[in-house]
């Protein structure tokens, strides 16, 4: 009898351990971050227009200045226009000292000149990478009258991997707002 209780413990404990599944690690996932393509709508005022993402909502502020909200993303492109006044100079070097003023905590700045000599639109767009403040800065004008500037800012703590899908996004539409805008006279 002894026998048999030490065969049947024992054909219990191989079926036991014949049986255990050895755990196996998850592959490391990443979030996908896809965003849909919005119509375009004109955005237009008494200086200038050009076309924007429909999935944005525009809004008027004070002093000739615009937002482009993006809820979606937590995020926003900032527009603000200034008339020349003999001072294109000073206007241009303002706004790259704006760029590189985020430089401390940029990986890099790359500077990308815009020339649209048919449409009078003259400017640069300066791709901020790393955990700046603003992934985008951006300014156009006709060198005579008109000056616009623009800069993405996200409502969130800076976080270069995390908000990248959502920058390169927002860089398309700036991109797209150069490429369209056109003065008025």
């Amino acid at each position: 009898m002894k026998l048999r209780y030490v065969i049947a413990m024992i054909t219990v404990f191989c079926i036991v351990a014949a049986c255990k599944n050895e755990p196996i690690p998850k592959p490391k996932a990443e979030i996908r971050l896809e965003y849909p393509q919005g119509a375009l709508a004109t955005l237009e005022t008494e200086n200038f227009k050009f076309q924007y993402n429909e999935l944005s909502k525009p809004e008027a502020n004070k002093n000739k200045a615009y937002t482009l909200a993006y809820p979606e993303m937590n995020g926003a492109i900032f527009i603000s226009y200034k008339k020349v006044e003999n001072n294109i100079d000073k206007l241009i070097m303002d706004a790259r000292r704006l760029s590189y003023e985020h430089a401390a905590k940029a990986d890099n700045i790359v500077e990308q000149p815009y020339v649209n000599p048919e449409a009078g639109v003259y400017g640069a767009l300066f791709e901020v990478q790393g955990n700046a403040a603003s992934q985008s800065q951006f300014f156009v004008t006709d060198s005579v009258s008109h000056f616009l500037t623009g800069s993405v800012y996200f409502y969130t703590k800076p976080n270069y991997d995390s908000i990248l899908p959502a920058a390169a996004y927002l860089q398309n539409d700036i991109r797209r707002i150069m490429e369209t805008l056109r003065w008025k006279e």
